[in-house]
């Protein structure tokens, strides 16, 4: 869908500036889901083609596109001479564009098949296959539940497994949980720069984003209450470890601070814990200060594996109920197969020894990070941490982050615009999120080469 549109702009049919229908009027005409029009028009901003004004709409830009923006190979423009790494074989993309992707953050490391084939092996008997492919309650099993409050165990808080329901990743728990936290129109607060599904997910459910103030440990508590003042909070969705984009993390004393200005709103809060499986020595979460408002959610797909993985969630005893029915109505619940794959996961070490060799891989990438990037002596600011897998860089000037992606595009590596991280969709314009998860360190080392030479206009 996203080429048919492109034809239309190459045709001259869709001129710069004109205004395409919103995207709720594009599933209704051709028929597809709100989710999918969504994700056509990601694509379309992506290749450089449209541009998203909040409050006026999507609209085709008047310049035109950077190379290789078509997605299929038919009529994609030639590589560059010297095109990727040297000396190592890039996957060809069929885009004559980036074959570094640095959008995509799923770690993997050495044996990570070989210790998640061990454990599924046993679910290959047809006995035991019937069993796991079976429907599951968002509740799953007592084994699931005693599975996961082992993987979300953290600081020293242990959520009760009676207290758990399951969902098919985290995203779909983060969907679930605002669903039965807030109605349509409802405010939710979130960091100013915030995990860009939320914002998907928000526009489904009709919940309107508020952007909230951070520094160095992330929410500030004080702008929170600030904003709670101004007009109601429904909601609060917050990232307290290992934030995603920013790397930051709450110190002991920020979410004790955080939990007495939630606790005063008298609001509930989603805590996503995501990656907070890279910090060990990080705090309690907030799930622990403020156990009668906080749904807890986290998932596998960054310890394990993103294609078969299983979201997991914690939630205070009066809340259960709602959160069950918002699994099951939006079609989020896990899969019986995932559940038991988790179980066995952890009950034979696979999850405790993918997760140490993840801190142990995430901290010999940083170090290329500091030798390639941040020592480089290139301008701009850095945000990152020694456990995170991800970087964002505040550009130097005359950068903008468009105009970046697509310079570094066009030398064959993809990194994600900061805007796509705003939670109003205006912020972070001079910026752009690295993630370091899933090239090879060889490979990682020399897109990091190239950005800095993209950055100070070396190379082409």
């Amino acid at each position: 869908m996203a080429d048919e549109v492109a034809r239309e702009i190459e045709a001259g049919r869709l001129r710069g500036g004109e205004r395409l229908p919103t995207q709720r009027a594009f599933a209704r005409r051709r028929g597809i889901a709100g989710s999918t029009a969504i994700r056509v028009y990601g694509e379309l901003a992506r290749r450089g083609l449209v541009v998203g004004e909040v409050g006026r709409g999507t609209f085709v830009r008047a310049a035109a596109p950077h190379p290789g923006g078509a997605a299929l190979t038919e009529g994609a423009p030639p590589r560059p001479s010297g095109f990727g790494p040297p000396g190592l074989q890039a996957p060809d993309t069929g885009q004559g564009a980036a074959v570094v992707n640095l959008e995509l953050n799923y770690p993997v490391v050495e044996g990570q098949s070989a210790l998640m084939a061990r454990a599924l092996g046993p679910l290959a008997r047809p006995d035991v296959l019937l069993e796991a492919t079976r429907t599951a309650a968002p509740d799953g099993t007592p084994e699931a539940r005693e599975a996961a409050a082992t993987v979300l165990a953290r600081g020293g808080w242990r959520p009760d497994p009676g207290q758990l329901l399951f969902a098919g990743n985290s995203r779909q728990g983060i969907a679930a949980a605002l669903s039965s936290l807030v109605r349509p129109g409802g405010r939710v607060g979130v960091e100013e720069v915030t995990y860009p599904l939320v914002r998907a997910i928000a526009e489904q459910l009709g919940v309107r984003l508020v952007p909230i103030a951070v520094d160095e440990q992330g929410m500030l508590p004080d702008a929170l209450a600030a904003a709670h003042r101004s007009a109601s909070l429904a909601a609060v969705y917050v990232q307290p470890t290992l934030h995603n984009p920013l790397s930051v993390t709450a110190g002991a004393g920020r979410r004790v601070q955080l939990a007495a200005v939630i606790r005063g709103m008298g609001c509930p809060v989603v805590e996503d814990g995501t990656w907070g499986f890279l910090a060990e020595d990080a705090p309690a979460p907030l799930a622990a200060l403020l156990p009668e408002r906080v749904v807890f959610v986290d998932s596998l797909s960054k310890r394990v594996a993103p294609g078969l993985t299983l979201g997991m969630l914690a939630a205070p005893p009066g809340h259960l109920d709602a959160l069950a029915r918002s699994l099951r109505s939006g079609g989020w619940t896990a899969g019986g197969f995932a559940l038991e794959a988790a179980v066995r996961w952890v009950g034979d070490g696979t999850v405790e020894t993918l997760v140490a060799a993840k801190r142990a891989d995430v901290r010999v990438r940083h170090e290329i990070v500091r030798e390639r990037l941040i020592g480089a002596g290139v301008k701009g600011r850095f945000r990152t941490d020694p456990r995170s897998y991800y970087c964002w860089w505040e550009l130097p000037s005359p950068w903008r982050a468009e105009t970046f992606v697509a310079a570094a595009a066009a030398r064959g590596i993809a990194v994600t615009p900061g805007p796509a991280f705003a939670a109003d969709g205006r912020r972070a314009g001079q910026a752009v999120r690295i993630g370091l998860a899933s090239p090879s360190t060889e490979v990682l080392a020399w897109a990091l080469d190239t950005l800095v030479d993209v950055a100070v206009g070396r190379g082409g």
